[in-house]
């Protein structure tokens, strides 16, 4: 078993999800809250919960699958931040913002997948 708080992915994407909640999901409108609104907000800490539940698992394999989901949401979130930024729910530079931020995450989880799949 592994500490998940001792992982530089967990931390990054724990700082992504505080992100998004702070700064992304106050941006829309009500109207969108219980459809774009609840899935970004879901994305966002499907990626630090799926590692933290892969953490726990005995074997690297095991661990990499948790990974991989954590990587389809990172993609998850990285679309309906595109989605937001395009029904002019955020800014350029917002977008710009939490775009380089989940492509980071995305960065760090593909590198430790592949060291646990050597």
């Amino acid at each position: 078993m592994r500490d998940f708080k001792k992982l530089d992915v967990w931390k990054k994407s724990h700082e992504l999800t505080l992100f998004v909640y702070k700064n992304i999901l106050p941006k829309f409108p009500k109207s969108e809250q219980f459809d774009l609104h609840s899935q970004t907000k879901r994305a966002a800490y499907s990626i630090p919960l799926n590692i933290v539940e892969g953490s726990g698992r005995f074997t690297e394999k095991d661990f990499a699958h948790f990974l991989d989901m954590a990587l389809g949401s990172a993609h998850e979130l990285e679309y309906t931040c595109l989605l937001s930024r395009d029904l002019s729910y955020i800014d350029n530079e917002l977008y710009t913002v939490i775009n380089q931020f989940i492509n980071e995450v995305k960065a760090m989880l593909l590198g430790l997948i592949k060291v646990l799949r050597k």
